[in-house]
């Protein structure tokens, strides 16, 4: 089985960032299919754009723009790459890392895909950081590396514990129909519980409000489209299940610190 040590990966590598015990990667991937094979690192795959397919030892993926894979220390996988341009950020963490700032990876164990819009946020914030380069950037990833990594350690926490049923079902309804209109009266329903319950409850489980959530989705979706060339920054907003343009604008800024046209130049430069 083919081993590939840090900052290795099957493609054409654009750019690597050391950074004590960390390197970013960003790779064109240009093969058709990679058989079986394992890495030196734990260490995420964030796709930018295009299509990916990836299997490990329990069950495969379909990734498109915006996917989020964890993968941990050694762990064997395949992928398969559809016809057309994809483009992934890969991050690898070296054991040394986790020591030095006390954390136990062994609470990240196996391969799978990560769903929670906090970590798929601090995602594009880290890759956008990447394209600052002055003399913040190396404490900025630093700090926004530590909190995706305790963010991640916790959702896992989360996800092992006791939880109602409605949780995990209210979680897939939001990102399954995220351009819709919501209401309180409508979600309870469909959960069959009381809307105090769920607004009692939900920040709980959760960590933030029902009104965050909703829009911390839509905000992750509209970056996951933005390389789309063809799709105006209207499109988008509406798909997204924004109201307006101008509400959009606010909340992309807001929740990722710059606005889409600014996050749009950054994929137009990496193609030049």
């Amino acid at each position: 089985m083919k081993y590939l040590p840090t900052g290795h990966f099957f493609g054409e590598t654009n750019r690597i960032i050391r950074l004590g015990g960390i390197t970013l990667t960003d790779t064109e991937y240009t093969h058709a299919k990679v058989d079986w094979h394992f890495h030196e690192n734990a260490y995420f795959t964030f796709v930018l754009e295009g299509k990916l397919i990836e299997g490990n030892k329990k069950e495969s993926y379909n990734c498109t723009s915006g996917s989020l894979l964890f993968h941990s220390w050694q762990e064997p996988h395949y992928n398969v790459k559809p016809e057309g341009y994809t483009r992934g950020f890969h991050i690898e963490f070296d054991d040394g890392w986790f020591e030095r700032f006390y954390l136990d990876k062994n609470k990240l164990d196996g391969s799978f895909k990560i769903e929670n819009p906090d970590i798929k946020l601090l995602l594009y914030k880290i890759y956008r950081e990447t394209k600052i380069c002055d003399e913040a950037m190396l404490v900025s990833l630093q700090a926004l590396l530590l909190e995706t990594v305790a963010q991640l350690i916790r959702a896992g926490e989360t996800a092992a514990g006791k939880k109602p049923l409605w949780v995990d079902k209210l979680k897939d309804l939001l990102h399954d129909r995220y351009s819709e209109k919501h209401t309180l009266e409508n979600l309870s329903g469909e959960l069959s519980i009381h809307p105090v319950h769920l607004s009692r409850d939900f920040s709980k489980y959760f960590h933030c409000t029902l009104g965050e959530y909703i829009r911390k989705i839509r905000i992750e979706k509209a970056l996951s489209v933005l390389s789309n060339k063809n799709l105006s920054l209207t499109e988008i907003a509406f798909n997204c299940g924004f109201a307006d343009q101008s509400h959009f604008l606010r909340c992309f800024k807001n929740i990722n610190g710059a606005t889409p046209s600014e996050y749009r130049k950054l994929l137009k430069n990496d193609e030049q």
